[in-house]
């Protein structure tokens, strides 16, 4: 039959059907497109980890000195408002004792039901201690906190009562880095939990798409000292979905700092050259730890995911990292760490929960320069830092403010007034 005659056919049997149904097949076409434009968007982890275009952030939000003073729904929509315009789809949350997440989730889905285009998902966090954390008691390390399992049955309520956001569950927060000598526990009590979760994704307990992890230090996941390399952390390994891993130059331009001094043979370059070599060094340094995760889950004989759980930049800080410390904090640094970060792993195809949205001053609330204050994108009062001027530039937050105070440049967009507050590291 030629292409005419069947186009012939399909006429004749529109018209009947017209004829017998009173609608059309073209007023039926566009009904149907209609229908598909109003069914929300369906994407999974595996859609949303390692594509650029669902870009990654940890936020929380919170703007006074003490975590008990919550934000509320609309400040969270306010937030949430700005991050989408900087094209952020997935934002990672650290516990659900407070009401934040649950705030946070229902934030999203007021925002989503009035804008059915408005697109946020979430990594939730469901925190992890052991025994006497956070106690005048002594940490027991080899024992969890009678706390953990309520921690996980709210994340799995939470994960049920929204499934079309809720897209990762990670279990802990750099629980099992022994740095962490206030809360960490074994690497047996987050394998006990993440097969716990797995199990109720088995039985149809948990959406079959959620994806379980837990988010740690890249010497937690192997990649540093073998002290680490235990039968358990090799079954958490196989365990999980998707390793969430995290690193930081900028600390380790204290504690670590070969990679972060300058060289003699740079010693004779500006002060702001030796800065963005240093900065370059730092994104390198990132990629060492990515690489050693890496290869250690290699040795294991499996193959999984890897992503960053949490890296980032402080801006300011008086202490370790100040001009008497490393010199690692200022907004320039920060800046170039930002994009060079964001740069490597779009190109690699990896997810960065950049840390973090917004400056939070209830981490060291005594101490206003702190560095743990310092490490969001945006200021207290919504002001934009150096990382993201060319987005201010480009009218992305046009319209958009923050408790009242509409989101303008640090520094007046001045960046010889920046440049004036950035120094180069110590020269080894």
């Amino acid at each position: 039959m030629t292409p005419m005659g069947f186009k012939s056919i399909i006429n004749t049997v529109c018209l009947g059907i017209a004829f017998m149904t009173g609608v059309s097949c073209s007023q039926r076409q566009v009904d149907n497109q209609s229908e598909n434009l109003q069914k929300p968007k369906e994407v999974t982890a595996k859609d949303i980890l390692g594509n650029p275009n669902y870009q990654a952030i940890c936020y929380e939000g919170y703007r006074e000195k003490s975590r008990e003073i919550q934000p509320t729904i609309d400040q969270l929509k306010e937030d949430l408002r700005i991050l989408e315009a900087m094209d952020i789809k997935i934002v990672r949350t650290y516990n659900v004792q407070f009401p934040h997440a649950s705030n946070l989730l229902k934030a999203i889905h007021e925002l989503k039901t009035t804008d059915p285009s408005f697109e946020m998902y979430v990594m939730l966090g469901a925190w992890i201690d052991c025994k006497n954390a956070w106690t005048d008691q002594e940490p027991d390390h080899e024992v969890e906190s009678e706390q953990n399992a309520g921690e996980i049955d709210r994340a799995v309520a939470l994960a049920n009562q929204y499934p079309d956001i809720v897209k990762v569950l990670a279990v802990g927060n750099e629980a099992m880095v022994r740095w962490a000598t206030s809360y960490f526990v074994q690497p047996s009590v987050i394998l006990k939990w993440v097969n716990h979760l797995q199990s109720l994704k088995a039985k149809g307990k948990l959406p079959k798409d959620l994806w379980i992890t837990s988010s740690d230090d890249f010497s937690s996941w192997g990649g540093g000292d073998s002290s680490y390399h235990t039968a358990d952390l090799a079954k958490l390994v196989m365990a999980v979905d998707y390793i969430s891993f995290h690193t930081y130059p900028f600390h380790n331009s204290h504690y670590n700092p070969n990679f972060w001094k300058v060289p003699v043979e740079e010693s004779k370059l500006s002060e702001i050259e030796k800065v963005d070599k240093a900065m370059l060094r730092a994104r390198d340094f990132a990629k060492a730890q990515y690489d050693s995760v890496a290869s250690y889950v290699k040795s294991l004989g499996l193959e999984k995911p890897i992503h960053i759980g949490e890296t980032g930049w402080a801006s300011v800080s008086d202490g370790l990292y100040g001009a008497d410390g490393s010199r690692a904090a200022d907004e320039y640094k920060q800046g170039l760490y930002y994009k060079h970060m964001r740069e490597w792993t779009n190109a690699a195809g990896i997810s960065c929960f950049f840390f973090e949205a917004f400056n939070e001053q209830w981490k060291d609330a005594a101490n206003p320069i702190g560095s743990e204050n310092h490490f969001g994108l945006f200021g207290l009062k919504g002001e934009a830092k150096f990382a993201l001027w060319d987005l201010v530039d480009k009218g992305a937050f046009e319209g958009f403010t923050r408790g009242g105070n509409p989101i303008a440049k640090t520094y007046n967009g001045d960046k010889e007034s920046l440049l004036k507050t950035v120094s180069a590291p110590p020269t080894k």
